[in-house]
């Protein structure tokens, strides 16, 4: 990505770029401190973080302007996803073989809610990542905690810590509050928006995305003329676990099937538990042949499965596969799904384990 932020500050001769973070922040403080005390900065700053709620957008705003402000050679914004795990959102100049101390970095700013200001990570303790690379890392504070890190490094160790002083500190913390407010405010709303879509129990979609979901993949295959399936997934002989074993057991063997049922479909398939121990899928640009075999994938797989094996159990469930294809049987979501829901109703009474395609009219 590249970095379109405006350069300002005092001009430096092209071999001050070989010059060690430390030496380079000593030199040039003066002139960054009095580029963020400009009202106009801030201004700038306020401007770029509100105008999206996309946390990738306001990310991706904060990593343009401090690459601006203090020049290192990398430079990155990281934050915890829903499963607490570090993200980049946006990044600058971050090679693969830099993961270790961005996050490395990211992490012990989050912790501790403190700036990391090193020299060199190899001798750096605090992190524990042996890789010769200067960091300067400030948190990102939103109204109650620390929300993300604005991490910087630089490829070549410095004699000393690089030590921006307290004017350009505080300068840096006030510049940087309302990208964190701005950061927090939309990664709250992209986890509450996420919990509105998702099933509690398996963190497939909901029924109710589904229904939106499918709405909006019906009416851009109808405008383009492309092929639209869906796929209705009912575990044979479920009941039979809550019978025997308990609703919890029940529970964990439901986690279980939306695994490998989404394991099943591809990247851009949507899987959905539509309620009970029934599944849907909807395939997008997908005609009759590759729903058949998404659908035939899925049952081998849940027949193959051994469920709640870590429980001591070892109990062996099939699957009944309705699929419907637009525009082969239905023009309307409604009607796809009425049709998948048909075709998997006649799978039960044959028996069970199997797979129908939906015929028009039927």
């Amino acid at each position: 990505m590249s970095v379109k932020g405006r350069r300002t500050g005092a001009a430096r001769p092209v071999d001050a770029l070989y010059e060690t973070l430390a030496t380079r922040l000593r030199r040039s403080r003066r002139a960054w401190l009095t580029e963020l005390n400009r009202r106009q900065t801030l201004l700038a700053l306020v401007a770029a973080v509100h105008v999206s709620t996309e946390p990738e957008q306001i990310a991706n705003a904060v990593v343009e302007r401090i690459a601006a402000w203090l020049p290192l050679r990398c430079w990155a914004t990281v934050a915890p996803d829903s499963h607490a795990q570090l993200v980049s959102l946006a990044d600058t100049g971050i090679a693969p073989a830099l993961g270790p101390a961005l996050y490395g970095a990211a992490g012990w700013v989050l912790r501790n809610d403190q700036w990391l200001l090193s020299g060199n990570l190899c001798t750096d303790r605090r992190v524990g990542i042996d890789q010769p690379v200067a960091v300067i890392a400030l948190p990102l504070r939103g109204r109650r905690q620390v929300v993300g890190a604005v991490v910087g490094l630089d490829c070549g160790v410095s004699e000393s810590a690089p030590i921006p002083g307290d004017a350009l500190t505080a300068s840096l913390e006030a510049l940087l509050g309302p990208a964190g407010f701005a950061l927090d405010t939309a990664l709250l709303l992209k986890r509450t928006e996420a919990l509105s879509v998702t099933d509690d129990l398996t963190r497939l979609f909901n029924a109710r995305y589904l229904n939106i979901a499918l709405r909006r993949e019906t009416r851009l295959a109808v405008r383009n003329s492309r092929s639209l399936s869906l796929l209705f997934v009912d575990l044979d002989g479920f009941k039979s676990i809550n019978d025997s074993h308990g609703h919890l057991a029940g529970s964990r063997a439901l986690v279980e099937a939306g695994a490998v049922i989404r394991g099943s479909a591809r990247e851009t398939d949507i899987v959905a538990r539509f309620g009970g121990d029934e599944f849907a899928l909807i395939l997008p640009d997908t005609g009759s042949p590759g729903a058949l075999a998404v659908a035939e994938r899925i049952r081998e797989r849940i027949a193959r499965h051994r469920f709640l094996a870590g429980d001591g159990l070892d109990i062996h469930l099939t699957a009944s596969v309705g699929v419907a294809t637009l525009p082969d049987v239905a023009s309307a979501a409604d009607e796809l799904v009425q049709a998948a829901d048909a075709a998997m109703y006649r799978v039960k009474d044959r028996g069970k384990n199997g797979i129908q395609a939906a015929v028009s009219g039927r």
